[in-house]
């Protein structure tokens, strides 16, 4: 009972009239969809019976650490009673008249503003907006439609590429409503050139469209999604783009944003499916043609792969991945002078791109001319100083030129900025080895077998660096290591068999040194007879 009083005393000091608008129920009063509890659930209503505000609100108690989106319902309707009470004072009905007084409302009194920052998660739900007074435009957009749904407003979200915002149609007038601009307007046409609308004879593509609810919803599981894959949150994006892409099969960004998913993850040919998908409906996106190039690539049919780079440059001729990415497939295919060729147009369009200079010294590493490789990832540092990708290039050119302390030299400011970065600990090893500087490469091989016990060749290393220092337990204990990983390694049994032998355990050494002649180890028969004198 307490929880009333405050509300009957607020109404008994209303006029009678103002009593009876509020008492009147909203629109969206005896809609099913008030009572859902699950995303489920709100997929199985009829449209008509869908509440977009309580839809957004599951979404925000499912998806954020928020535990009570209810609330928020209650500061909705009040909103969308005060509105209705300046209409009624206006004698304004629920038509495209009421536009200006929402607008007044929400941009001029409340001061809801948009932001241009997406990547938080945070900045997309409805409650978020409703604390902060800030939003983007779909979050936004889905504040407007929820008081439009509310007042019995035909308001309807509208989606094009990287771009959402809110339509007023009643069958005779017809506008478009920007929330990111205070409620302002623009002609279909600004969207369509602006955000490069796929045009042609798809009925079923919904861009420029008046979305029903549910596929309202579907956008903002997209872009609920972009927002997890930004903070490296893999696994919530993958949910959020496959509910995306079940709810707006034909929205392009959501099947090309589920392939980036799939691709990241490994699942090669899943993420070809989707970027085929999307051009289907958007042949023109530079960037999914792009996105699909590198999948080709990374299944290794890169003639493929070279056919969609192109043709995301022919689309977008300023676009420099595109141009890095086809490098990258000349590269591998030993085609350098075309790689070349990619990488000087890619840094004529952005001359201060130091992985542009890094990749060129990679070309010309590959090539063997590691002067030339050196002058290019030195330039590549006068952009970028701390290059992890530079200085590891610098390293390995230097090794292959016999600069050991310079290589070392290299590969200690690329562990400086990435000390779990296995390759090099395990090369600078090599070069503190080969410089018999053994205590100090054991201490970077145990730092990579630390980092990736599973790596066997780092055990045979440290197995290597012990032999060296006459440690025969360690030795041993480090070849035993690199063959219970991997038992194929001829050298790693060798190892054990001088190992074994040095400590007298000659059965094991006469073991392990058959193995390692079977496995195509050098062993010579000198060796055979020494360990097998021993035997018997």
């Amino acid at each position: 009972m307490k929880k009333i009083f405050p509300a009957i005393i607020c109404l008994m000091a209303l006029s009678p009239a103002l009593r009876a608008q509020r008492q009147a129920p909203l629109a969206n009063a005896h809609k099913m969809g008030l009572y859902a509890r699950s995303i489920e659930q709100v997929l199985r209503l009829r449209e008509d019976q869908v509440d977009l505000a309580t839809a957004a609100l599951i979404v925000s108690e499912y998806w954020s650490d928020m535990v009570n989106g209810r609330r928020y319902l209650a500061q909705l309707d009040e909103m969308a009673l005060e509105i209705r009470a300046r209409l009624e004072r206006r004698k304004i009905g629920a038509n495209f008249q009421a536009i200006p007084v929402i607008n007044e409302y929400l941009f001029g009194e409340l001061g809801f503003k948009s932001v241009s920052e997406t990547s938080d998660p945070g900045s997309l739900f409805l409650h978020t907006v409703m604390d902060k007074k800030r939003g983007y435009c779909l979050s936004l957009s889905m504040l407007y439609l929820s008081i439009g749904e509310r007042l019995g407003l035909p308001l309807y979200g509208v989606v094009v590429p990287g771009h959402f915002f809110v339509r007023y149609d009643d069958g005779r007038a017809r506008f478009n409503i920007e929330t990111t601009s205070k409620g302002g307007t623009a002609p279909d046409e600004h969207y369509i050139a602006k955000f490069k609308v796929p045009q042609g004879g798809n009925n079923h593509i919904i861009y420029m469209k008046n979305l029903n609810k549910i596929q309202t919803l579907g956008c903002f599981f997209n872009n609920l999604g972009n927002s997890y894959s930004d903070i490296g949150d893999m696994d919530s994006a993958l949910l959020a783009f496959e509910r995306a892409v079940t709810i707006n099969p034909t929205l392009s960004e959501s099947r090309a944003n589920l392939g980036n998913i799939y691709l990241k993850k490994d699942q090669v040919n899943k993420a070809i499916s989707e970027y085929l998908a999307a051009l289907d409906i958007n042949p023109r996106d530079a960037r999914t043609h792009n996105n699909l190039g590198n999948a080709y690539t990374q299944r290794d049919s890169l003639g493929y792969a070279v056919a969609e780079y192109l043709r995301s440059i022919e689309l977008d001729p300023n676009f420099v991945d595109a141009y890095k990415n086809l490098a990258i497939v000349y590269s591998k295919q030993e085609r350098y002078g075309r790689a070349i060729g990619q990488l000087n147009r890619a840094l004529a369009l952005a001359p201060e791109d130091a992985g542009c200079y890094s990749q060129l010294g990679d070309v010309y590493s590959q090539m063997g001319d590691y002067e030339q490789a050196i002058a290019q990832y030195k330039d590549a540092l006068k952009v970028k100083q701390d290059m992890v990708e530079a200085h590891y290039g610098l390293a390995t050119c230097y090794n292959k030129l016999g600069l050991v302390e310079d290589e070392i030299w290299e590969y200690r400011r690329v562990l400086a900025a990435s000390p779990d970065m296995v390759a090099a600990l395990v090369n600078l090893g090599n070069a503190y080895f080969g410089k018999e500087r053994y205590d100090a490469a054991i201490e970077q091989y145990e730092k990579a077998a630390r980092i990736q016990p599973e790596e066997a060749m780092v055990h045979y290393n440290l197995g290597a660096a012990y032999s060296k220092k006459k440690n025969y337990r360690e030795a041993v204990a480090a070849y035993r290591k690199a063959v219970q990983i991997d038992p194929e390694i001829g050298d790693a049994h060798y190892g054990l068999a001088f190992g074994y032998y040095q400590l007298k355990q000659y059965k094991l050494a006469w073991r392990h040194i058959r193995i390692a002649r079977k496995l195509g180890a050098q062993v010579t028969e000198d060796q055979l007879r020494a360990i097998e004198s021993k035997v018997r």
